[in-house]
């Protein structure tokens, strides 16, 4: 059984206009849209989801107010893929696809659509296109030949500006195996760990009850629409 992530299930992106997100990651970008519903436990939200693979999703929330809140370039969004936003925030979010000739099949799809994009570039561990989305988000689609060595691309002298000594550096090149209890019972509240942003009431009451009561008071396993199966 894995212990670690194998890809990205979906990305979520806040939208001041869901329909402009859709068009834009539809029409432009090439991926379809396959789920579109009333945010779950969400009132007044929005959430649609756009298919990259049958294991990789874009997703877009849309809640009420959003567009009255201000963007800001160096604190909400970077507004390039140099340039700084606040600690937490996406600075730039890279699409993948599996050649170069994909890359190029995408940079001239977004061109076709009137999106500027600047590249190729080669950055050695990939070939990247640069361009800006919806609400200003910092955009780029990129490809690799070959798995990346970290032998080749972790530079020591980067680990020192990061503060990675040499022994935290193999620790973080071979993440130890989870050996502990399954099901792992729920940790003592710790306020130097991070915590979700939730009132803090309800978010202890959370914390306090069993997983299985989480799972039945908070799921939403039925589609909005019924579909009819096919017979046998």
């Amino acid at each position: 059984m894995g212990q670690h992530p194998n890809g990205i299930h979906h990305l979520a992106f806040m939208a001041g206009d869901i329909k402009k997100h859709i068009a834009f990651f539809s029409e432009v970008m090439g991926c379809p849209l396959v789920a579109l519903f009333d945010m779950h436990g969400v009132p007044g939200g929005l959430h649609a989801f756009l298919r990259m693979n049958d294991h990789s999703y874009f997703s877009i929330v849309q809640l009420p107010d959003v567009d009255q809140i201000p963007i800001e370039l160096g604190k909400t969004h970077a507004g390039n893929g140099a340039s700084p936003s606040a600690p937490g925030t996406l600075q730039h979010l890279a699409f993948g696809v599996d050649t170069d000739a994909e890359l190029l099949a995408m940079r001239d799809r977004i061109r076709g659509h009137g999106v500027n994009v600047i590249g190729p570039i080669d950055h050695g561990m990939c070939r990247s296109i640069y361009f800006a989305g919806p609400d200003q988000m910092t955009l780029e689609v990129a490809t690799s030949h070959e798995p990346i060595d970290p032998a080749a691309w972790i530079d020591p002298s980067v680990l020192a500006k990061a503060g990675i000594s040499d022994e935290e550096a193999a620790r973080f090149r071979a993440p130890a195996p989870y050996a502990g209890a399954s099901p792992a019972p729920q940790p003592p509240y710790d306020p130097a760990k991070p915590h979700m942003a939730y009132p803090e009431k309800a978010y202890r009451a959370m914390l306090a009850a069993p997983d299985e009561a989480i799972w039945a008071q908070a799921s939403y396993a039925e589609p909005p629409v019924r579909v009819a199966k096919p017979a046998a």
